[in-house]
C-alpha cells in the first residue's frame, strides 16, 4: 500500500511515502510476492534500495483545548482504545489529555506522520474533543529503555487504559 500526499513536497524534503509495515516491496514499491520466493537481485541492489526494518518507536502525543466534560473525555478515549488496541495508556483532564503507545515504523519520520494523524482522524468516530495536538514525542525503543533506567524518562505508565490525572 502506498500513502501520499499529492503536489509539491515541502521545500528540502526528499520524496517520501508512508508504506504500512510489511506490505511495502522496496523503496515503498509495490508488494513482493513471497510466493515467488527469495528475490535474486535482492544483493544486488544498493542498500538505500533494499526494504527498511521496520522498529519500534514510543510515541508520546498531547492534546489540549477548551473544557470539556471529563466523563466525555473518558469515554471518547476509552473509544479510541478500543478502536486502537495498540493504545497503551491515556491520562485525561477537562481540557487536556495525553496518549502513549508505541508504533511500529520504518523510521521517525513515519511513526510521526501517523501520530500526528490520529487524533484528527479518529475525533468524529470516537468522539474526541476539538482539541489541538501541542506536543509530540517520539523516541526509539532503546533510548526510551535508557531514560526509564536512569530515572529520567516519562512517568511510568500505570496500569494501561485510560485514567484521569
Amino acid at each position: 500500500m502506498r500513502r501520499g500526499r499529492s503536489g509539491a513536497l515541502p521545500r528540502g524534503t526528499a520524496e517520501r511515502t508512508l508504506t504500512s509495515v510489511g506490505t511495502a516491496g522496496p523503496a515503498g514499491g509495490p508488494a513482493s510476492d513471497d510466493r515467488a520466493g527469495p528475490d535474486p537481485s535482492a544483493a544486488e541492489r544498493p542498500a538505500a534500495e533494499r526494504r527498511e526494518a521496520s522498529r519500534l518507536w514510543h510515541v508520546t502525543l498531547s492534546v489540549s483545548g477548551a473544557e470539556a466534560p471529563v466523563q466525555e473525555v473518558r469515554r471518547a478515549l476509552e473509544q479510541l482504545a478500543h478502536d486502537h488496541p495498540f493504545l497503551l495508556t491515556s491520562r485525561y483532564a477537562g481540557d487536556h489529555a495525553e496518549i502513549r503507545y508505541w508504533e511500529e515504523a520504518r523510521d521517525l519520520h513515519d511513526a510521526a506522520a501517523v501520530a500526528l494523524r490520529l487524533w484528527g482522524e479518529h475525533r468524529s468516530t470516537a468522539g474526541l474533543p476539538p482539541w489541538e495536538i501541542v506536543g509530540l514525542e517520539v523516541v526509539d525503543r532503546e533510548t526510551y529503555h535508557q531514560r526509564v533506567a536512569e530515572g529520567y524518562g516519562p512517568p511510568p505508565a500505570s496500569r494501561v487504559g485510560v485514567h484521569p490525572y
